[in-house]
Formats: C-alpha cells, structure tokens, sequence
C-alpha cells in the first residue's frame, strides 16, 4: 500500500493551512498546530524542514511565525512531500542503485518505474492552492478531473 507519512501529512495540512491564508500573513507552529490537533514540537520541526528545502521562510518577532516562499499556486504537494520523505521510490528496483536479486529475471522493474514517474507528475501537477475545498478539481489526467 502506498501511504504517506504521517510527517507529510502534516506538512500538506500545514502548507494548506498557510495558502488559505492571505499572502505574507504569518502562523506560528502553535497555531496551526492547534488548530488541527498536531502535536505542537513535531510540527515545529516539519515548519523548520519545509522552511529549510525553501517553502516557508520564517519570519521572528511579535508577529513572527512562517509564511509561504511563493505563492501556493508555485508549490507543489509533491514539492512538499519530498521535502518531508525525501525522493519517492514505490519500490526500491526504481531507485538509481538498482540493485535486486531478481535484476536479470525481473518483468516489472521498467512498468514500476514508469508507474513512479507517473505518481510523480501527478503530484507535481498538483498544486496547494488547488488543495482548498472550493478548488474545482486537482488535477487533469487523460482529460479529467481528479
């Protein structure tokens, strides 16, 4: 089963949560953690990672907290995703290390790959403005709506 964990999770709840906001308004890790019952420390260091890959940029001070680096249109989930869990590999026979025992019998090895590259454009395609629940559809495969 393909799952996401729970730290991505929270990181697309997070980034969500700022793109809802207007532009350049600052949310503490306190807040947002608040308000979708995150525990507060672990979403402080997801804020710090998705700031350091350069989606957030946090900002000190009285009104301090961390806002988006560019407009939520420019930021992708799966962006946001790697930036928590690092590359995405469905199976590790896509990695760049390919190493499998079953290398010189194996018939999936090239269909998962392709099937990896097309996870991947669609969370690419998959913007975290189009993740607000007046967005009409997240993303266009073959002509429709998802």
């Amino acid at each position: 089963m393909l799952k996401l964990s729970k730290k991505a999770d929270y990181a697309l709840i997070a980034v969500r949560h700022l793109a809802q906001k207007p532009l350049a308004t600052a949310c503490s890790a306190k807040e947002i953690a608040r308000s979708y019952g995150i525990p507060t420390e672990l979403l402080a260091k997801i804020l710090q990672k998705l700031s350091k890959n350069g989606l957030l940029v946090s900002q000190h001070g009285t009104n301090g907290g961390y806002v988006l680096a560019r407009h939520p249109r420019e930021i992708s989930a799966f962006e946001v995703i790697r930036a928590i869990e690092g590359p995405l590999f469905i199976t590790s026979c896509v990695t760049d290390k390919r190493e499998c025992g079953q290398m010189t019998s194996c018939t999936i090895r090239e269909p998962l790959q392709r099937v990896n590259e097309t996870l991947v454009r669609a969370l690419s395609a998959v913007s975290m403005s189009s993740l607000s629940s007046d967005a009409p559809g997240l993303v266009q495969i073959d002509g429709g709506l998802l």
